[in-house]
């Protein structure tokens, strides 16, 4: 996605997909995304942890939470961005972030195997390698 600044006028490019990154790269998106979980997204949006409403301390090594989490970052710093417009959080609230927790957060979500202060593994399903021949 490509947007123009109202001062440059010139395109700002999106950054990449977490899942897109690997070595350094990623490790710094990491970083960015764990300070805005840690300092933004748990200490106003993280209600009590439940076995209906799981939540891992070690998110982090759930990858479909960090894909998830990262996704629900990005729009926030664009519909936070005053460019978005007044509504612009409210949109984010609705269409992002309620959609989001609720995935992570679903007894049946990536967290499912995870008690409160504590991490499980997820076992993924078998995958079988298709053969041409």
């Amino acid at each position: 996605m490509t947007t123009t600044t109202a001062a440059a006028e010139q395109p700002v490019s999106a950054p990449p997909f977490i899942l897109y990154l690997d070595g350094e790269a990623y490790a710094e998106e990491m970083r960015g995304l764990a300070v805005w979980v840690a300092d933004l997204l748990l200490p106003v949006y993280g209600r009590e942890v439940t076995s209906q409403q799981p939540w891992c301390p070690r998110w982090w090594e759930h990858l479909e939470a960090v894909a998830r989490l990262h996704g629900l970052w990005l729009a926030w710093q664009e519909y936070t961005d005053p460019a978005a417009g007044a509504s612009g959080p409210a949109v984010w609230h609705r269409d992002h972030l309620g959609p989001v927790l609720n995935e992570l957060r679903s007894p049946s979500g990536p967290f499912a195997g995870c008690k409160a202060g504590s991490h499980r593994p997820k076992t993924a399903p078998a995958v079988e390698t298709y053969d041409t021949h």
